[in-house]
């Protein structure tokens, strides 16, 4: 069955446990721009807390403090970013402690910083290279950690349409970065470049990879969601098991769906996420026969990927052009709660926000799950300035307490295509850090097919529910604008 949406909300499916989210604290950071969206970074790492941010006047900053106590103190950075909402910042530490920061990045040499004493922002340096090489046409900065804990770093070398993806590995004693692949990841042979969803370690142990190729500025010209598994993210497979040489190219990638060019289908918009019984999922959208776009979910069933259409919606986005996008429709990914249920948070610019219920058998939408992301009050606009828009950024680290989570809320008008924008400019926003508290909404929900089929599923299978920390979505979120 799939749910057509013809008004604003749906109806929740009567019964079903849900969760909301409770504001336990808000702390003033700084007044910030609100002139356009891009990307801050939250990372915490119990008892230390950093934000990384452009001020009211656009320059980088980073403020810390410990959790234990209110007041920040600030270090400015030598930078200061422009128009382009794709100069987002990324912010990780490493395992002695030292800072690591980059961002302010769209097909420029690459802009890092380290510090030299640990969990000190205050000792932030420019540090003019990585590798030496490939670090001229930067942009897409990742910090994640690999399969042996070591600290990653990966970017895009080149431009929307002919570019590569890098991975470089930390080395704490030396403080020096090296290649981690001896070739990038995929190559667009000089023709196209990929845009990626991952790589994301899921619950059966892999890094799981989803992007999409793309030909040209256009974002019309992405198409062919493509999907590669590792183990340690330097040896690569399809999802049925087949060995991927490396670099990927369009001709040897692994399709998950020959979505055309110009087929509803976006860099923005694959998801990855895993179902009740581990299997890797991707959230996408693309055009129907109709025309529409609809959202749809692959998987991967016995070795090979099948699509589902999520819905039915009378709606079509004819997107295309360079530019950071004002994105009117996004997906999560999967995730199996903790009772089994599937579940995916969804924005639509028509439709609204929520979470669906998906069939397990169909992964169609049956229904709204009653969970709250972030508290109802703090999706209220507070500025008067007309085209004020919420933006959140999640936390990298984690807060120590469980079910407590931290986020950063800010406001801005829209993506303007990365272009300055005329006339009159709403004052600087306050950028506030959030805490949120989860808890349960008890209420006894009604069994179901699909719930009878997913507790049995569970039953036989050792290995439990996939964790639901897989996802994370919250609407207007901005982390990684990648429309060029």
């Amino acid at each position: 069955m799939l749910l057509s949406l013809a008004a604003p909300l749906l109806v929740a499916t009567a019964g079903v446990t849900g969760e909301q989210a409770k504001l336990v604290d808000s702390l003033d950071v700084a007044p910030v721009w609100a002139g356009h969206p891009v990307g801050f970074a939250l990372l915490t790492q119990p008892p230390h807390q950093f934000v990384a941010f452009y001020d009211d006047r656009r320059q980088m900053t980073v403020a810390q403090r410990r959790l234990d106590e209110p007041k920040w103190t600030f270090s400015k950075l030598p930078d200061t970013t422009g128009w382009d909402s794709h100069n987002y910042i990324a912010l990780a530490a490493d395992d002695d402690g030292f800072l690591h920061l980059s961002g302010d990045m769209h097909v420029v040499p690459l802009v890092y910083f380290r510090t030299t004493k640990p969990w000190d922002a205050a000792t932030f340096v420019r540090v003019d290279r990585m590798v030496g090489s490939e670090e001229e046409r930067c942009t897409y900065p990742r910090f994640f950690r690999g399969a042996t804990n070591e600290l990653l770093f990966c970017y895009r070398d080149g431009r929307s349409g002919n570019g590569n993806q890098i991975f470089d590995v930390y080395d704490g004693p030396s403080k020096t970065w090296k290649r981690f692949l001896d070739q990038p990841l995929t190559d667009g042979e000089g023709k196209r470049n990929a845009y990626f969803d991952g790589p994301t370690k899921g619950p059966d142990g892999f890094f799981h990879l989803a992007w999409v190729w793309r030909e040209s500025p256009d974002a019309a010209t992405c198409h062919d969601l493509s999907y590669a598994r590792s183990r340690d993210l330097k040896h690569w497979k399809t999802g049925a098991g087949k060995p991927l040489p490396l670099p990927i190219r369009l001709g040897e990638a692994a399709i998950v769906d020959p979505v055309p060019q110009h087929g509803g289908l976006l860099n923005t918009s694959m998801k990855l996420g895993f179902d009740d019984l581990h299997r890797p999922t991707i959230s996408y959208h693309k055009s129907d026969a109709q025309g529409y776009t609809q959202p749809f979910i692959a998987r991967l069933e016995s070795g090979r990927w099948v699509s589902h259409q999520v819905t039915n919606w009378p709606y079509r986005w004819d997107f295309d052009g360079g530019g950071a996008l004002v994105v009117e429709l996004s997906v999560s990914g999967a995730c199996a709660e903790s009772d089994g249920r599937l579940t995916a948070a969804f924005h639509h610019v028509k439709f609204g926000n929520g979470a669906w219920l998906l069939d397990p058998e169909t992964l169609s939408a049956v229904g709204l799950a009653k969970r709250e992301e972030i508290p109802p009050s703090l999706a209220n606009v507070e500025g008067r300035f007309p085209g004020l828009k919420v933006q959140w950024a999640h936390d990298s680290g984690q807060s120590g307490t469980a079910g407590t989570r931290y986020k950063l809320r800010w406001e801005t008008l829209d993506a303007n295509r990365d272009m300055p924008r005329d006339g009159p400019l709403p004052s600087p926003s306050m950028l506030r850090l959030v805490t949120i508290k989860t808890v349960a909404d008890n209420k006894p929900r009604s069994k179901t097919k699909g719930a009878d089929r997913m507790k049995a599923d569970r039953a036989a299978d050792a290995t439990g529910p996939a964790p639901r920390s897989e996802l994370k979505f919250t609407p207007n979120s901005i982390k990684l604008p990648t429309n060029g």
